[in-house]
């Protein structure tokens, strides 16, 4: 039997791709473009961000510990150990580097990969932020700024996740020692898929039921030390551990904890605003009850700034391959390279601009929002500072619907970008699969989407019956009575419009959301008011008021977006406000066509008018058209956060998914290793039975 060395990894061939060339195929593209990229990218994100984003940039890809290629051939165990030594390193390199907050948040966005810090610097310090006395500050906050403490946010138990005021976790004030004991009554309270909990936290903040002389007052949160300083230990009284693997997020050792009557001091109990006095256990509300939802607020808020990334990113891999990928020859309009008819960039069939076209758009949308929300957001802190919460309300209500549909949009997004993939798509070096693994987490955490939507329904009707009893005033922060009280002077209100282009005016577009959310709420509203129907009855209509209304949000930021684009330090030349207002129309217009039975239940608009919108979208795909490559390239993604062969900058799509796949370990020898144990007893078997057939 001939020898061979089995070691040996296995290469391709050198050959290239049959012409044209990937990266010849997507300059090709980028030469259609109608406005400048880099003025884009400068409005997106501004030239200081860019400049930094660079910088960070060079040495993600030099230094070894931040190094990608192993990450999709990776086990959890590996995943995990890889992270920590990241997170280590990345503190090392702030502190060389002198680098600030926003040099490391771009640091962890280009990585990629879920932190086992994470829950730390997006949960336990902002909530520490928010509600923490002076003295608590010193206390906690201060040490978690040094990473002296590593915290989680422990909520959510095995029995219990968006309902808090079921949870079952309970603190007890003992005034004999000015402590609060902590205890998990049943299994069910055990705190559940805490992030960072499992086997990285020393600290953390426990949302847990405040019992004071046997009177239960409802959630509170409590800093609590959890392991010990010295050896990491969980003190005496815990018993933590990790939940185990999940369907993605695996970097993250959400983690479970119980309480057996365990004691915490007194200064536990985070007092900036709800206090329990020394002693005499005397409780002191809030000046506000919705105080609470301030942390809940920030996270919701940048969730739905992040799902415009998340968009984007999926927009640029799929747009980017779509560019590259040739199916089959258009007979009635083929293709010329040169002198020779090639195939179809897949790009050019209108079902494949359908599907990913607005998703461009989405992302664009969506940004506006997320810049929106962080503004109100950070207005509302300011506001509340000077003792005014006439803000906070609103902003909790938008926060939680958008939370539900943006992230719903993103998911969706994501998947539609890596179908129309194709085949590759199901690839993990489509950079789509685990990023789309890994994002799902977002339809859960912070409220469950299927049911946090109620709380922005219960908003939209409380402000319909302030409009009906004369009792509502406008703002410019609520949006809700301004089309509510249109719709209440002409219930009956007809779309102007006349032809398709009539549809490409902001005015009559925000006219019929405005006047489809109002026709909706009326309903519901008489529905639950007038006839006696229960909530849950009406749960399917609440969450279509509250998508309606959170449409209606995003088209009105898209719009006022733009228009701000002419304005101030960052003024768009007219090229770059051109795309973006087509963009604009052609999101708002394929919501609308996705939502037109709504707007038909409404009356709002003539079959004619329902065919002219889906002219409208058909005639914006190919306005878009060319400048879609380029739409995605503003997005300034690099090849590094992609990690992915299909949405490479440079175009070579099939060259990269071969040295890829040169990396696999399967190929790093001739033969399998399971040959010897598995497969050639397998052969032999069947060629024993062969052999005996043979000699019947």
């Amino acid at each position: 039997m001939a020898t061979f060395n089995n070691n040996t990894p296995i290469k391709f061939p050198n050959l290239e791709p049959r012409a044209p060339l990937g990266q010849d195929l997507i300059q090709a593209e980028r030469a259609k473009a109608s406005f400048d990229v880099k003025a884009m990218s400068k409005f997106l994100y501004s030239e200081e961000w860019l400049a930094k984003l660079d910088k960070v940039l060079k040495v993600m890809e030099t230094d070894p510990a931040f190094d990608k290629t192993q990450r999709y051939f990776q086990g959890r165990a590996e995943r995990i150990r890889d992270a920590y030594a990241k997170d280590k390193r990345l503190l090392e390199i702030t502190e060389e580097l002198k680098w600030d907050e926003t040099d490391r948040q771009i640091a962890n966005l280009l990585y990629d990969q879920a932190s086992p810090y994470h829950l730390h610097y997006v949960m336990f310090m902002p909530t520490l932020e928010g509600q923490c006395n002076e003295e608590q500050r010193k206390l906690f906050l201060e040490p978690a700024k040094r990473m002296e403490i590593i915290g989680c946010y422990a909520q959510t138990e095995l029995g219990h996740g968006s309902n808090v005021q079921g949870l079952e976790t309970t603190a007890t004030y003992i005034p004999e020692t000015n402590e609060f004991e902590i205890h998990s009554p049943h299994l069910s309270s055990s705190k559940w898929w805490i992030g960072a909990l499992g086997k990285t936290a020393n600290y953390a903040v426990v949302m847990a039921r405040l019992i004071i002389h046997g009177k239960d007052y409802g959630s509170h949160t409590f800093c609590v030390q959890i392991r010990s300083m010295e050896d990491h230990r969980p003190l005496p009284g815990l018993t933590i551990g990790d939940i185990g693997p999940k369907f993605g997020y695996n970097t993250v050792d959400n983690g479970f904890m119980m309480f057996d009557h365990f004691r915490v001091p007194h200064i536990s109990l985070l007092a900036r605003y709800a206090q329990v006095k020394p002693g005499s256990g005397e409780y002191i509300k809030p000046p506000n009850s919705k105080l609470s939802y301030g942390g809940m607020v920030y996270v919701r808020a940048n969730i739905v700034n992040g799902t415009s990334h998340a968009l984007a990113r999926a927009a640029t891999v799929s747009v980017r391959y779509a560019a590259v990928r040739r199916q089959f020859v258009d007979a009635a309009s083929p293709r010329k390279w040169g002198n020779e008819t090639i195939e179809t960039s897949v790009i050019d069939y209108t079902m494949v601009q359908y599907r990913l076209f607005p998703l461009i758009a989405s992302a664009y949308a969506l940004q506006f929002t997320g810049r929106e929300m962080i503004r109100l957001y950070y207005l509302n802190q300011e506001a509340m500072k000077k003792g005014n919460f006439e803000l906070l309300a609103d902003l909790h209500a938008s926060s939680s619907g958008l939370k539900s549909l943006c992230t719903f949009m993103a998911v969706e997004g994501i998947e539609e970008a890596r179908r129309s993939c194709g085949g590759h798509g199901y690839s993990m070096f489509s950079g789509l699969g685990d990023f789309y693994k890994n994002y799902l987490p977002n339809l859960t955490v912070e409220g469950d989407n299927h049911m946090i939507f109620q709380q922005t329904s219960r908003y939209l009707l409380k402000t319909y019956r302030n409009v009906i009893a004369g009792t509502g005033k406008a703002s410019e922060h609520n949006l809700t009575f301004t089309y509510l009280a249109q719709y209440m002077q002409n219930p009956k209100a007809k779309c102007p419009a006349q032809t398709p282009d009539d549809f490409l005016n902001p005015e009559v577009i925000l006219n019929a959301f405005g006047f489809r959310a109002a026709y909706g709420i009326a309903k519901v509203a008489e529905q639950i008011d007038r006839h006696g129907r229960s909530w849950n009855e009406s749960l399917v209509d609440l969450q279509r008021i509250s998508r309606a209304h959170c449409q209606y949000m995003i088209v009105r930021n898209f719009f006022i977006g733009i228009q701000r684009a002419n304005e101030g330090s960052q003024k768009l030349d007219l090229p770059e406000r051109k795309i973006l207002q087509t963009l604009s129309y052609l999101f708002a217009l394929n919501v609308m066509e996705r939502e037109l039975a709504e707007f038909v239940m409404a009356n709002y608009f003539s079959p004619v008018q329902l065919e002219m919108v889906k002219v409208k979208v058909l005639d914006l795909l190919k306005a878009i058209r060319p400048d879609a490559v380029t739409l995605v390239d503003a997005f300034a993604l690099p090849d590094y956060l992609l990690h992915s062969a299909l949405g490479r900058y440079d175009g070579n799509v099939y060259e990269s998914l071969c040295r890829m796949a040169e990396a696999e370990p399967l190929n790093q020898t001739v033969v399998i290793d399971t040959y010897e144990s598995s497969i050639k007893p397998t052969i032999r078997r069947g060629q024993q039975k062969g052999a005996a057939a043979s000699k019947l």
